[in-house]
Order: C-alpha cells, then sequence, then structure tokens
C-alpha cells in the first residue's frame, strides 16, 4: 500500500470520503480548503484522509475513510498514523480529530494511535446535519474531540 497526496488535476475519491461524512457539502469545503491523502493498492484507492488547517500551528485530520470490503486490517490506523507524521513534516504543534459519540471503534483507533479525548461538542450533528445519523445502533449526536501535540 502507498499513501499520497491527492495530485493537483486529480480527483477527490467521494466515494470514500463520504463513508465518513455524509454531508457532500461539507465534504467538498473539506477537500477544498484541506490537503487530500490517498493509500492506494494495486492501481486502486482504498483509503484517505484530509489535513485541515485550523488555526497557526494546529491541523485537523478529517474524512478518514477505508474501503468496506477492507475495514478491519489496519489500513485505518496505517492512514491515521501517516497523517500524524504528514503534519508533524508539514511543522505543525497539533493534530486534532473529532467523531461521533457512537463510533466505538473510531474511539479506540485514535486513542491507540495517541490521541487523548479533549472534549465533547454537544449536539453537534443535531446542528450541522438536517438528516438523523446512526452508527452501532446509536444516534449520532455528538462530537468527541481528541488531539496529539507533535
Amino acid at each position: 500500500m502507498n499513501i499520497r497526496k491527492l495530485y493537483a488535476n486529480e480527483r477527490p475519491p467521494m466515494v470514500l470520503l463520504l463513508l465518513a461524512d455524509p454531508s457532500r457539502e461539507l465534504v467538498e469545503d473539506y477537500v477544498q480548503r484541506g490537503q487530500c491523502y490517498v493509500a492506494e493498492s494495486d492501481s486502486s484507492v482504498i483509503g484517505v484522509y484530509v489535513l485541515l488547517p485550523t488555526r497557526p500551528g494546529t491541523v485537523e485530520l478529517v474524512n478518514v475513510a477505508v474501503e468496506e470490503r477492507l475495514q478491519g486490517r489496519g489500513i485505518g490506523k496505517q492512514l491515521v498514523r501517516h497523517a500524524v507524521q504528514t503534519a508533524k513534516e508539514l511543522g505543525y504543534r497539533t493534530i486534532e480529530v473529532g467523531t461521533g459519540n457512537s463510533g466505538v471503534g473510531q474511539l479506540a483507533l485514535y486513542q491507540k494511535c495517541g490521541f487523548r479525548m479533549t472534549g465533547i461538542d454537544r449536539d453537534f450533528f443535531i446542528r450541522h446535519y438536517a438528516e438523523e445519523i446512526y452508527e452501532n445502533g446509536i444516534r449520532v449526536m455528538d462530537m468527541v474531540r481528541l488531539s496529539q501535540h507533535l
């Protein structure tokens, strides 16, 4: 597997990006403002993430996604670790990430990769998404925020 920055003339892998965030409008905004990275295997894009500058010295990791048939094989962990290393190389001092309150697997993944919980943005998904979102049988309402000092 190879992870690389999206080429300037290359279209973002929207199907994958929408796995991590169902709002096309928000995803398009993230991709436009941030740097998109893709994981490839056998010339096929199988994973994606975006690094989005938020404040001086801080970048947010958004839209981490792996092709559904390949989930559970450590690709997500490789993407997160690549994002952390890339953020360091780009000179950021802090990397942040947010995930839904019901994302048990995502919360475990981020903590395994060195992130610590920093807060909860109550009702984030109620305020920012028109339709209700469910994951693991739980309504996604709150954004759990995590960060890591680089």
